[in-house]
């Protein structure tokens, strides 16, 4: 789980309380100041970081002390250091060049906490030292300059369990930062569809779906005719006889089509563009966002697939009529479509709400 720290030093004086709490109330993870009266006003749901030595620490109980390091020697220091109870030792380090990353790489492997501060711009250098900190029990945490930087961390940081350090504007900062740190797609629960009739449906428009991400081979996209009911289709992962894989790309169905995307939205197949986002979907009903890199519109001969689900729904999914293009089955089997016969078992997912501009609404609607 990604974490937030919020930065006070640089909040005008006038926003620090509203500032804190609003960091207590979103659950941030640590509050970091050079005061140490303002860390003492916190609770002990929240991590005391003080930034740089300080005389006054009675009182302060549990907190992290913040010192910037600029050579290895400076880290032995901080690990070498007699402690008070409660006090956490860590480090501050300004990446600038190749030797003051080797130096973040050394402190992210050595010490409790690690802060990092760039530079540049890229984010490459950061990516480095996830890497040298990936088997350390310390915690790196990467400095950002504003909110959208810090919502481009959080993507470097997508495999680590890492923090970002931020000095808010307002409070709205602070519940902004905290939503783009627990931003996560929630599975769906998928249901067993039975094929109930195959039909040729003529020359009509298709869309494959190309995404910025390699597909799992038991991952897809769900589509589908109407907005209560999808099919999941197969991406490309799977080898086929007469062209490469393509383990980007789901040949997903007819440019009318609806298609699953992140927060229980819906768009048409031919909505979608560059930098659109859609949901990638597992067997097992896990879930995770995907951009897509561009879609692809052609004429081709269509496939309609009817399925029913126990509970009566129907689902269409109309696709293009060729062996190479595929759904997925139960544990993720994959059935090329022009195969498929009455009584065959699809993986599909039934939703419980009816669209208004691809939003869930509440309202009477029939889709046949």
């Amino acid at each position: 789980m990604k974490f937030a720290w919020i930065d006070l030093r640089t909040v005008p004086d006038e926003q620090r309380e509203s500032i804190v709490d609003a960091a207590i109330h979103a659950g941030v993870e640590a509050i970091v100041d050079d005061s140490p009266q303002t860390l003492r006003t916190l609770p002990p749901t929240v991590l005391k970081v003080l930034a740089g030595p300080h005389d006054d620490v009675a009182d302060l109980g549990d907190y992290v002390l913040l010192e910037e390091v600029g050579d290895e020697r400076g880290i032995t220091e901080v690990l070498s250091r007699p402690r008070p109870q409660g006090q956490t030792g860590g480090a501050v380090v300004n990446v600038t060049d190749d030797p003051s990353l080797t130096l973040a790489c050394q402190s992210a492997s050595r010490l409790p906490y690690t802060v990092v501060q760039f530079k540049d711009p890229t984010k490459i250098p950061l990516e480095i030292v996830i890497a040298a900190a990936d088997k350390a029990p310390g915690t790196l945490i990467c400095r950002a300059e504003e909110l959208e930087e810090a919502r481009i961390i959080i993507d470097v940081l997508e495999k680590g369990s890492e923090g970002v350090l931020l000095a808010p504007r307002d409070a709205n900062d602070v519940f902004r930062l905290v939503a783009a740190m627990r931003a996560t797609t929630s599975p769906l629960t998928l249901q067993k569809l039975h094929v109930t009739a195959i039909e040729h449906s003529g020359l009509g428009d298709r869309v494959c779906v190309d995404t910025c991400t390699h597909f799992e081979k038991d991952e897809g996209i769900l589509v589908g005719s109407y907005s209560h009911g999808f099919i999941l289709c197969s991406s490309e992962t799977h080898p086929l006889p007469y062209m490469p894989t393509r383990p980007f790309r789901v040949n997903a169905g007819a440019l009318h089509s609806y298609v699953v995307g992140q927060d229980n939205r819906t768009n048409y197949l031919s909505e979608l563009k560059a930098g659109s986002t859609v949901l990638a979907v597992g067997a097992d009903g896990r879930t995770r966002r995907v951009v897509v890199g561009r879609i692809k519109l052609e004429s081709r001969p269509l496939l309609t697939i009817r399925a029913g689900a126990e509970d009566g729904a129907e689902v269409t999914l109309i696709v293009q009529d060729d062996w190479h293009v595929r759904v997925l089955g139960p544990g993720g089997t994959v059935l090329n479509v022009t195969e498929l016969k009455p009584g065959d078992e699809l993986l599909g997912y039934i939703a419980t709400d009816q669209r208004h501009v691809g939003w869930p609404v509440g309202e009477f609607c029939v889709e046949k």
